[in-house]
């Protein structure tokens, strides 16, 4: 017969099972929503489903957070960082999408790693934490099949367009840090991901405005959005709710296998034996950031 401290840790122990739950479902949510994306590419061009993806991604948003709310503190609000915050999300989903035209989704999503990651990286101070470093070179490299550098299933161009949106992922979380300190929540996003709609849709009307008011594009982009959006984010606050950041962090990592694995079904895209390996680096590096920086957090003063 269980006592009630034991029926308290089951509980606890079947939350945390869920939320792991809820962490790959928001993951998997994610790249399936790219997988269409990537089949949306055959009838439009990356930049026109980005900006379909974000406007309908602002509206979702927006009503999920109630955002109206934070209308009248507009005015109070530190633009620089925000500014700078939206910035970095707007770039980082162009250069996303337009490395995902060009890349099968599980490389493009390993190089766009190498950005957070290489954030990580940068606060190593130990010598033996360096072959954390060396795991995330030795990962970009087996990713180029440099024999075949410009074949149809790899691409020089797509291939700095993941770099340049893992650069831009690791501004985003820099100022997203500093947008936290403003107290306005999820609030940031909202407003984040509303500029970058709105500093792209002119260029998207002068670009192809008739694909943009093609309303039979419409529903795919608001799927696209939902699954990109509105599902992660509400399963990653529900998550967030009994794992730790370390487990959060851990989790995250495993986002580069669930791209492979996710083109692999929808989009029927083959990637070598060399590239699962460079995928395995990669997330072994972040595993190991991750595990190092908590380990760090843990025996601090």
């Amino acid at each position: 017969m269980l006592t009630p401290s034991g029926v308290g840790g089951a509980l606890m122990q079947n939350a945390q099972l869920l939320s792991v739950l809820f962490m790959v479902l928001s993951m998997t949510s994610y790249q399936i929503s790219a997988s269409f994306a990537k089949q949306l590419f055959e009838v439009l061009d990356p930049l026109t489903v980005t900006i379909l993806r974000l406007c309908f991604a602002a509206i979702i948003i927006c009503l999920m957070f109630r955002s109206w709310k934070i209308i009248s503190r507009l005015s109070f609000l530190k633009w620089r960082d925000l500014l700078c915050y939206s910035a970095a999300l707007c770039l980082m989903n162009v250069l996303f999408y337009m490395s995902l035209g060009k890349l099968p989704q599980g490389i493009a999503v390993g190089l766009e790693f190498i950005g957070p990651l290489g954030l990580a990286l940068l606060s190593i101070k130990q010598r033996s934490d360096y072959i954390w470093v060396l795991l995330a070179i030795l990962g970009i490299a087996l990713m180029v099949p440099w024999g075949q550098a410009n074949s149809d299933n790899f691409s020089v161009f797509g291939t700095l367009c993941a770099l340049g949106a893992g650069f831009c992922w690791a501004l985003y979380i820099y100022f997203g840090q500093r947008v936290v300190q403003q107290n306005i929540g999820m609030h940031a996003l909202t407003i984040a991901i509303s500029l970058a709609a709105l500093t792209l849709l002119p260029i998207g009307l002068y670009h192809n405005a008739a694909a943009l008011v093609d309303t039979q594009y419409w529903g795919k982009a608001i799927a696209i959005a939902i699954l990109a959006t509105a599902i992660p984010y509400a399963l990653d606050l529900k998550a967030l709710q009994h794992l730790s950041k370390l487990s959060y962090g851990t989790l995250s990592s495993l986002s580069p296998a669930l791209a492979a694995l996710t083109g692999l079904v929808l989009l029927g895209e083959q990637i070598s034996l060399l590239q699962w390996v460079a995928l395995f680096c990669v997330m072994l590096a972040s595993v190991g950031v991750t595990l190092r920086a908590s380990r760090k957090k843990a025996v601090s003063p």
